[in-house]
């Protein structure tokens, strides 16, 4: 309401909040660092010439001893993305920089920054140079790998989500990705099983993305004609084609999706212990004679990993 209706006003209002960002109280901390996150959620910030003073300070805050105050900094960064776009482009490695600094964050018990940092790089993803978001692609992408199978929905939902907008960089340079989408590949096909539909939706989002990087045009077909929001899926019959699909164009994968498949038998999600199975054998019923001599039968029959 301040930026639509009090903008002449705030250039005083910030000056006079921004020591409080430094205050001895946690929660004066907490209450500036929430105002100036939503505050750049806002074009005003650019037209009154404040947005460099705003970002600095929230920049400034990621050392901060509260993590809320932590979480909120990255809020308000992420947040040029909505009010800024123009700007991100000319601030794009220091936005960056800030985004991995909150993944990597030590004191974060709960991934709350974690959550906060994945969730405005996906904001700021549309809007940055892609030569500043190269170097730091293969870290991004490790780092958010474990939380695919998190037992809390909304950090599944946007390290998922986050995967599929990365992958748009890949394509031009395939390799510095392409061997992250393997490694994503049979969980993010699992999870189209998960409990929760907004993950389901995150993991077709990810696997549309991520087709035209994996150099298999009847799979990037499927991804997309099969995995559209607005469509209901018939699992089994999808998940036969695409290990069709699979091993025609990766037989030398075998063992790697097998062993994979094989950690999720004894997943907590029963859709997905379910499906694990079933996906091994898809797998084995479309690889040719020669590969399938290659499959370790011990750890399979036993359903060990």
């Amino acid at each position: 309401a301040m930026a639509r209706h009090a903008g002449p006003r705030l250039p005083l209002i910030v000056k006079n909040l921004i020591p409080t960002l430094s205050s001895v109280f946690e929660s004066q901390r907490v209450t500036t660092t929430a105002f100036f996150a939503e505050l750049l959620n806002s074009n005003v910030v650019n037209d009154l010439i404040l947005l460099e003073t705003m970002m600095d300070n929230m920049t400034g805050r990621q050392k901060d001893s509260c993590l809320l105050v932590r979480m909120l900094a990255l809020r308000g960064l992420g947040n040029i993305g909505t009010g800024s776009p123009e700007k991100v482009r000319k601030h794009g490695a220091k936005l960056l920089a800030s985004m991995v600094n909150g993944m990597d964050d030590k004191d974060d018990p709960n991934n709350l920054v974690a959550l906060e940092a994945m969730s405005s790089l996906s904001k700021l993803l549309d809007h940055v140079e892609e030569r500043d978001i190269q170097s730091m692609l293969l870290h991004i992408a490790i780092r958010i790998r474990p939380f695919f199978d998190s037992e809390q929905p909304d950090l599944r939902q946007s390290s998922i989500v986050l995967f599929g907008n990365l992958s748009r960089f890949s394509q031009g340079d395939c390799e510095v990705f392409f061997e992250q989408i393997l490694n994503g590949l049979v969980t993010l096909l699992l999870h189209l099983q998960d409990p929760k539909p907004e993950v389901v939706k995150a993991c077709k989002f990810a696997l549309r993305m991520c087709g035209p990087s994996m150099g298999c045009e009847g799979l990037c077909d499927m991804f997309l004609n099969h995995l559209r929001e607005d469509r209901s899926l018939h699992y089994g019959e999808f998940m036969n084609n695409v290990c069709k699909h699979l091993m025609q164009s990766y037989p030398e994968m075998l063992n790697r999706l097998i062993s994979t498949n094989l950690f999720y038998f004894k997943s907590s999600w029963v859709d997905i212990r379910a499906a694990a199975p079933m996906f091994i054998g898809f797998l084995v019923l479309h690889v040719d004679e020669d590969h399938c001599q290659q499959v370790d039968l011990d750890p399979l029959i036993s359903g060990e990993w």
